[in-house]
């Protein structure tokens, strides 16, 4: 595809993830995903199968096969479906030239299951995604049937400074201003749930800091919902 064609389909779609294409074209995503991508921590993916649940864009789909996984399976149905289709994703593969190595299925993390699946996965990508859904420990049930090896789980956390597990559910808009933010863990209540599904090894690898949370409030004049949102990522290995 020629470069004055992809900056064309480029214009025609709504983005999330900010994707470089060839010919310089970088897509307009509102996330800043090679930043976020430097926070993942990602340990080496070569000959490991990856798995990206909630892929929207494809950013880290696309990310994996650049970095030799042998099987790259990006999975979403919400954004997919119902909300910003799947135009990007599509797009983005393509013109990386990436279709025989990024493996696409529309499918609820609720469904998700190894027979579902045919198999699990060595690594499993769970970015952006926990927040959202109604029921978060079915949820991380779901995930971890999947998850072979490694998940990286990253999600917004709250009530941190309490001393036990916890969650608290937002209001319609509470957060962020987004009626699809739902439930928010605390870290304490993630790692003792992903404990329980057999994962031996969790560990907190990045939060947002107290300086980066005040300097965002301040950058978007909204001072409580700045501290509200704390983002983690955390590496749960079996």
């Amino acid at each position: 595809m020629q470069s004055a064609a992809i900056a064309e389909k480029v214009r025609s779609i709504a983005w999330y993830h900010s994707i470089e294409l060839p010919g310089g074209i970088v897509t307009p995503g509102v996330n800043n995903s090679r930043r976020a991508l430097a926070r993942l921590q990602l340990p080496s993916l070569a000959g490991r199968s990856v798995l990206d649940i909630g892929a929207w864009d494809g950013f880290y789909s696309f990310e994996a096969a650049k970095r030799g996984a042998s099987r790259v399976l990006a999975t979403d149905s919400f954004v997919w479906t119902n909300h910003w289709g799947q135009h990007g994703f599509n797009l983005a593969r393509e013109a990386l030239g990436l279709e025989k190595a990024v493996e696409d299925r529309q499918i609820d993390v609720m469904e998700l299951s190894p027979n579902v699946l045919t198999e699990d996965f060595d690594v499993v990508l769970f970015l952006g995604v926990l927040y959202h859904l109604s029921d978060p420990l079915g949820a991380l049930e779901r995930v971890a049937s999947v998850t072979k090896d490694l998940l990286i789980l990253e999600t917004e956390t709250a009530l941190d400074y309490l001393p036990f597990p916890a969650a608290r559910l937002w209001r319609p808009r509470e957060l962020s201003n987004d009626d699809t933010n739902y439930w928010s863990l605390n870290r304490r209540a993630i790692t003792a749930t992903l404990r329980r599904l057999g994962f031996g090894n969790v560990r907190v690898v990045y939060h947002t800091s107290i300086g980066r949370r005040f300097a965002r409030a301040i950058r978007d004049r909204r001072l409580r919902d700045g501290f509200r949102s704390c983002r983690v990522v955390i590496h749960a290995r079996r």
